[in-house]
């Protein structure tokens, strides 16, 4: 069967009542769909009204019953207010039959199928969307917040990706700066990178990580789907080295002493022990280096060839940036120290990580290291507006 695009779109109000994780968790756990692309937008009123309009046109080709009662929402939600553009959350999704999973996840819009007893929490829409009727008219609705958006058949899909495209090509800057601080110089913002352990199969975990992160209260302003290439990898990676060496080949001399010790029963001096220090316990932290390189990126930086070191395999993280008061601090204590083990209970290293190389997430230490950070990963430039395009190019009869 043909692979097409879908996508879901987070609300102004999921974004801001920190649901973002919630609904990543239901989406990534319960699909069969590749998640092809992830990006933050703070839309215009030009595309609000396209979008808007998009909507309107489901109910002219008796696609959708609900298009008046989703574009009416669009125009008043989506909208700039108050001088102030509102973040979406685009997820984009890749597979067989996107629109009707995806739609079967998101749930039910109607007020029919969302009566108190039918509502179970199986669905996003279930768990975090709401539609109250009037008493006296069942048919006129007081409230309404879907909590998410998607198109229920392609051509639809299609319709508004070639719209998303449009605005992504245009507005290439990836992150959000769509509100004033009253001291802006206690602003801080710092990367989250969402690690490849997290993405081997179907899992609520990077959802889950996403809403532990949201203690801190801490706005989200940028989101995309990485794919690190060798050389970003090592430039990246690059400060670990040297720190591996200093704090890893010691143990490893000391424990490379006590076998020997251990195996042929002689007493072994500091002397030898630095030794075994300076040559086997630095090789081992050079490998452990090497595996963390490969674990980050699909390649191991001895083996892989120069003209391979730029192109990215298909391991994958998710990267987020967090603004906010203390924003370094406050990421890194929800996150936890490097080792798991050594991690306070709580904290997201010490419940998903495994050892000190595949420990889950990583965050920016400082605000210098932010800023190293985010050029080797091209925080601005995130490629979904061209993997949206190149999909539609090849969608053209």
């Amino acid at each position: 069967m043909e692979h097409t695009f879908s996508y879901v779109l987070a609300t102004p109000y999921t974004i801001a009542k920190s649901r973002t994780g919630g609904v990543i968790s239901r989406l990534l756990s319960r699909l069969d769909l590749e998640l092809v692309g992830a990006q933050m937008l703070a839309p215009d009123e030009e595309f609000v009204r396209e979008y808007a309009d998009s909507m309107r046109s489901q109910k002219q080709q008796n696609l959708n019953s609900g298009a008046d009662l989703l574009a009416d929402y669009i125009t008043r939600n989506l909208t700039p207010s108050g001088g102030r553009r509102h973040r979406i959350l685009l997820l984009v999704f890749k597979g067989e039959n996107p629109c009707r999973k995806l739609s079967d996840i998101c749930g039910a819009l109607f007020p029919e199928n969302l009566s108190i007893e039918s509502i179970a929490g199986e669905t996003i829409r279930d768990t975090y969307a709401d539609l109250i009727c009037s008493p006296e008219d069942p048919k006129k609705v007081i409230y309404f917040e879907p909590a998410v958006l998607t198109p229920r058949v392609q051509e639809l899909a299609d319709e508004n990706l070639r719209l998303f495209a449009r605005y992504l090509n245009k507005n290439r800057d990836n992150i959000i700066r769509n509100i004033s601080y009253p001291e802006p110089s206690k602003i801080e913002q710092t990367l989250v990178i969402i690690k490849p352990d997290n993405w081997k199969y179907a899992s609520s975990k990077p959802g889950t990580i996403i809403d532990m992160f949201s203690r801190t209260g801490l706005r989200i302003v940028g989101i995309k789907v990485h794919h690190f290439t060798l050389n970003q990898a090592l430039k990246f990676y690059g400060p670990v080295e040297t720190n591996m060496k200093e704090k890893v080949g010691p143990v490893f001399g000391q424990k490379a002493r006590e076998i020997l010790e251990k195996e042929f029963q002689i007493p072994l001096n500091q002397e030898i022990e630095k030794a075994l220090t300076d040559c086997f316990g630095v090789e081992y932290a050079r490998e452990q280096f090497r595996e963390l390189i490969a674990f980050m990126s699909g390649r191991r930086p001895d083996t892989c060839l120069p003209s391979e070191a730029d192109t990215p395999t298909g391991i994958m993280c998710m990267i987020l940036v967090y603004e906010g008061e203390n924003a370094v601090q406050k990421i890194r204590d929800v996150l936890g120290p490097t080792d798991p083990v050594k991690a306070p209970g709580g904290t997201i290293r010490r419940e998903f990580g495994s050892n000190i190389m595949v420990n889950t997430a990583h965050a920016s230490d400082s605000r210098a290291s932010y800023e190293r950070e985010k050029e080797i990963v091209l925080l601005n430039d995130n490629p979904l507006g061209g993997i949206i395009s190149d999909y539609l190019k090849g969608r053209v009869q």
